[in-house]
C-alpha cells in the first residue's frame, strides 16, 4: 500500500469516528444538561468538515506531475492544513462565546451519567490520536498530522468537560457553571493547538529547512554510489508526502562529461531506491579540488 492510500484510509477512519462522536456528544450534552459536552459536539462537527478537506487534499496531492506542476500537486497539503486550522479557530471561538453566555445564565447541573459518556469519548479520542499521528509520521503527511491533533484537542476538551462536570456534581449548588468554565478553558487549548499545527505547515509552504536527519541520510547513502567522492550543497523542500532534493555531488575532475552524467543518473536512481519518499532529485556534479 502506498503512503497516499494509507493516508486516505486513515482519513476515512477519522470521518466515521468524528461523525459518530458528534452525534453521541450532542445528544448526551442536550439530555444531560452539559454545555461542555455540547461544545465537544461542536468541535467534532467541525472535525468532520476538516477531515473531508484533508481527504480532498490527499486525493488532489496524488495527481502526478504535469506540464503546469512539474513537482506534482503536493503543496495542496499545507494549504489544506491552513483551512483545518481555520476550522479549529472558528470552533474555539464559538465554544468560548457560548461558554461565557452560559456562565452568566443560571442553569441546572449536568447529569451524573454524562461522566461515563465522557470517559468512553476520552479513551476513543486518545486511541484515534495515536493511530493517526503514527500514520502521519509513516506517510510524512502534514495534513494528516493536523487531523491527528484534532483528535488530541478533542480528547483534551473532553477531559476538561469531565473535570468540570465532576466539580459541579461534587460541590453541588453554586458550582453549576463548572463545566462551562471547563469548556472555556478548552477553547484556549484549542487555539494553542491551532498554532502548533499552523507553524510547521507555514514552514513547508516557505520551504523552510527542517530536515537535518534526512539530509544526513542522503549524504551517507550518496557515498555508496561508485564515483561519488563526497557531497557539497544539499537543499531539501517538502511537497505533500514527497521531499524534493537539490544535491551537489563531488566526482573526479579528470573524468569525461559523459562519465559524470552517468554517475549523476546512478546516484539519482540509487537514492530513489534507498529513500522511497524522495520526489524530484536534481544532481549537480562538482569536480574535486
Amino acid at each position: 500500500m502506498t503512503n497516499e492510500q494509507s493516508a486516505i484510509r486513515t482519513i476515512y477512519f477519522s470521518i466515521i469516528g468524528n461523525t459518530s462522536l458528534a452525534l453521541i456528544k450532542g445528544f448526551a450534552g442536550f439530555f444531560g444538561n452539559s454545555y461542555a459536552l455540547i461544545a465537544d459536539a461542536i468541535e467534532s462537527t467541525t472535525d468532520i468538515f476538516s477531515s473531508l478537506l484533508v481527504l480532498f487534499g490527499l486525493k488532489y496531492a496524488k495527481r502526478p506531475a504535469d506540464e503546469n506542476h512539474p513537482y506534482g500537486h503536493g503543496k495542496i497539503e499545507p494549504l489544506i492544513t491552513f483551512l483545518v486550522v481555520a476550522f479549529l479557530v472558528t470552533s474555539a471561538t464559538i465554544i468560548a462565546y457560548e461558554s461565557i453566555q452560559n456562565i452568566q445564565t443560571p442553569h441546572t447541573s449536568p447529569k451524573p451519567w454524562t461522566l461515563f459518556v465522557l470517559g468512553g469519548i476520552i479513551l476513543w479520542k486518545e486511541i484515534s490520536f495515536r493511530l493517526v499521528i503514527k500514520k502521519s509520521k509513516e506517510t510524512h503527511s502534514s495534513s494528516l498530522k493536523a487531523d491527528a491533533w484534532h483528535h488530541r484537542s478533542d480528547a483534551i476538551t473532553s477531559i476538561m468537560a469531565f473535570i468540570g462536570i465532576s466539580i459541579a456534581l461534587i460541590f453541588g449548588e453554586g458550582y453549576e457553571t463548572a463545566d462551562d468554565w471547563a469548556a472555556l478553558f478548552a477553547s484556549g487549548f484549542i487555539l494553542y493547538n491551532s498554532y502548533l499545527i499552523f507553524r510547521p505547515a507555514l514552514g513547508e509552504i516557505m520551504d523552510e529547512h527542517l530536515y537535518d536527519d534526512l539530509l544526513e541520510e542522503i549524504r551517507i547513502e550518496s557515498l555508496k554510489v561508485k564515483g561519488v567522492l563526497g557531497t557539497e550543497k544539499c537543499f531539501i523542500r517538502k511537497a505533500g508526502m514527497k521531499y524534493h532534493v537539490d544535491l551537489h555531488a563531488i566526482v573526479n575532475g579528470e573524468i569525461s562529461v559523459t562519465q559524470g552524467h552517468d554517475i549523476a543518473h546512478n546516484l539519482k536512481d540509487f537514492l530513489k531506491r534507498k529513500i522511497p519518499n524522495l520526489g524530484h532529485i536534481s544532481i549537480h556534479i562538482e569536480p574535486d579540488a
